[in-house]
């Protein structure tokens, strides 16, 4: 049947391959959870998907594991199945249930073989595939016969032969039996989180359903672009608990509200930086400052060509990478998204965590995507047999994500790692990686005056530069250690009612550097052999990066 005008292409391109005869069964996964536009309702995937695509089946049976096997459409027609009647209340478990279908199915075709009976379409929706047929549980007997069935029913007779189609609906794909999800003979779609237009039909419905949520003033599309990310049903929730509150949606709450629904959803696997700094509260060469901001200039004018897929950020502990991500979220005004632990102890777990998080990047747009301790978080190519494969599997899907080319200038990875050596190198090419930056320690004194200063100004203590510059501050100093002087100096000055300078003095005669010299240089030499641009190394360091004859 003729779709509707504002279809989704995951939708346009599965009615296509089943009319085709390319493929009778179809894995959707993803956003499947979440609420459609329909017909003036928000209404489930099983019921939009009844609605929109078998509508002209004669038969529809539904299969979750909650409810058990279920009759949507047809019951008349079984009714005229002898066997019907003896079948009893609809079976509950999966077998029993999916046995039900495979047998109703051999009776059409049975029909047909004798000439008797109409081409009947039969359709199975199966809900929650991944909770009863885990990808987990590969030697269980009773789950590989079940991945065997749903097999058989994709390609073997008669099921191939009849006009049938099975819909196998799971959150995550690699949550789902490898049998049935990588199936060379099924049609896999995913379902992505709502587009700014299907938000905009949504907020649309929602407003007429729950008037007292929304502000006149504010048309729809505005709000769907700010809330882009976030799914049909948690917005869903929230316009209904305001309109109970009677208290409508602002402009002004859209990046809380955004906030809080997104980590929601993504279950504590991502946060977001929500950040009010700018590059001028970051201190650091100019060079740097000035390339970042070019990068966002570019990015803003949609010269997306001259934009690099991603950045690594590298240096000693303490020299302030994640602050600089701080800042540049501020300077960038794009959501800005970090990776939490996305590890998870059960098998296919953390590969499906990913798959989340990479559901809502997608949808987020413009965004930057924030990987603190890289070399940890992100895997490894071959970490031998003591994961079980799980650092290489994560590791193959980062790296696909990353150089998706299709990103560029809409989606920009940041790595920040002390130890960018132990990061696999093809994490770090380019095409993934454009942009390498060392951040270092002062090189100066007058470097360190000024960084010192700068933080001091955070508690109102600040003597000015020029007025330590004649005191023994230390070389190769770092913004958590300048920030853990500060606090000292600040102390004294509360505790012992001494001036700043006095205070600073004090603190100087017993200083010790937080990071042995022996680490510090060589963290300075890894970072500085990873630099893109020997510009974003002031010229007193160089020397760490040079190799030992």
């Amino acid at each position: 049947m003729p779709l509707e005008p504002h279809a989704p292409a995951w939708l346009s391109e599965l009615a296509l391959a089943y009319e085709s005869g390319a493929h009778g069964q179809f894995v959707l996964y993803g956003n499947v959870s979440d609420r459609f536009p329909l017909g003036g309702r928000l209404v489930s995937l099983t019921r939009y998907l009844d609605a929109q695509l078998l509508a002209g089946f004669q038969v529809v049976f539904g299969y979750d594991a909650g409810n058990g096997l279920s009759i949507l459409r047809g019951v008349e027609r079984l009714r005229d199945w002898p066997a019907f009647e003896k079948i009893g209340p609809m079976p509950r478990e999966p077998r029993a249930a999916l046995e039900v279908v495979a047998r109703y199915l051999r009776y059409r075709a049975n029909l047909r073989a004798l000439g008797r009976g109409d081409d009947e379409h039969v359709a199975l929706i199966l809900r929650g595939v991944d909770q009863w047929l885990p990808g987990g549980r590969q030697g269980d007997f009773e789950i590989a016969s079940l991945a065997s069935l749903i097999r058989d029913f994709s390609s073997e007779p008669p099921y191939a032969d009849l006009p049938f189609v099975s819909l196998i609906l799971a959150d995550n794909l690699n949550d789902l039996h490898p049998q049935v999800a990588f199936n060379p003979r099924v049609a896999r779609l995913r379902i992505p989180l709502p587009d700014v237009p299907l938000l905009a039909r949504a907020l649309a419905q929602l407003r007429i359903d729950h008037p007292a949520a929304f502000d006149p003033a504010e048309g729809d599309e505005m709000a769907a672009q700010a809330l882009a990310g976030v799914s049909i049903s948690a917005l869903q929730s929230l316009v209904r608990q305001r309109a109970h509150e009677k208290r409508p949606l602002q402009p002004a709450d859209h990046v809380q509200v955004k906030k809080a629904l997104v980590e929601d959803e993504a279950s504590g696997l991502v946060e977001f930086i929500d950040s009010h700094r700018t590059l001028d509260d970051y201190h650091a060469p100019g060079a740097l400052k000035t390339w970042l901001r070019q990068d966002i200039a570019l990015w803003r004018a949609g010269e997306t060509r001259a934009l690099p897929m991603g950045y690594l950020f590298c240096g000693p502990v303490g020299t302030g990478k994640t602050f600089l991500v701080e800042c540049l979220a501020g300077e960038a005004g794009v959501p800005v998204v970090k990776l939490k632990n996305f590890r998870d102890r059960w098998v296919g777990s953390s590969e499906g965590n990913l798959e989340k998080i990479f559901r809502l990047i997608r949808a987020l747009g413009r965004c930057i995507v924030f990987v603190d301790e890289a070399d940890q978080t992100l895997g490894r190519r071959d970490s031998g047999s003591g994961d079980s494969g799980l650092s290489g599997r994560l590791y193959s899907m980062i790296a696909q994500e990353m150089s998706d080319s299709g990103n560029r200038g809409r989606l920009m990875w940041i790595l920040a790692s002390s130890r960018p050596d132990l990061i696999e190198v093809d994490l770090k090419r380019p095409g993934r990686v454009d942009v390498k930056v060392p951040l270092l320690p002062t090189a100066t004194v007058a470097e360190s005056a000024a960084l010192l200063n700068a933080l001091m100004k955070r508690f109102g203590i600040a003597p000015g530069a020029e007025a330590m510059t004649g005191l023994a501050l230390p070389l190769l100093l770092t913004p958590g250690a300048a920030e853990a002087l500060a606090v000292k100096i600040y102390r004294k000055v509360r505790t012992e009612s001494v001036d700043v300078l006095t205070a600073l003095d004090d603190c100087l005669r017993g200083y010790q550097a937080p990071v042995p010299a022996d680490v510090m240089a060589f963290q300075m030499r890894i970072a500085i052999r990873e630099a893109t641009d020997m510009q974003f190394v002031p010229e007193p360091l160089r020397h760490y990066g040079e190799v030992a004859a």
